[in-house]
């Protein structure tokens, strides 16, 4: 069985038992989080929700709250001695899936 789930603006394919990484969630390591924006659920049969399947929701535990990669933005202007260097790490929230329920 699996389902899909929108957080953070995003749309993520989940199954029970699995990690996913999400947007950064307001919630400590070892947190429930209850993810009730469900969008289709599959299984024996499938039900889609227009947008969402009501009563329907993700039970999941966070497992880790961490920073991304590092990436480097840099602009410059050709000839006009402009350059400007700029770092950026993006915060997640690992979380294992634990029920999908209807």
């Amino acid at each position: 069985m699996y389902a899909i789930i929108k957080t953070g603006g995003k749309q993520y394919k989940v199954s029970e038992g699995d990690l996913v990484r999400v947007e950064k969630l307001p919630y400590e390591v070892g947190d429930t989080v209850e993810f009730d924006e469900v969008l289709l659920v599959a299984g024996d049969e499938v039900k889609v929700g227009s947008p969402v399947i009501e009563n329907a929701k993700v039970t999941a535990t966070v497992e880790d709250q961490n920073k991304d990669k590092k990436i480097v933005v840099f602009k410059y202007k050709p000839k006009k001695q402009y350059r400007r260097k700029h770092g950026h790490r993006q915060p997640y929230t690992l979380v294992k899936i634990d029920s999908i329920s209807l």
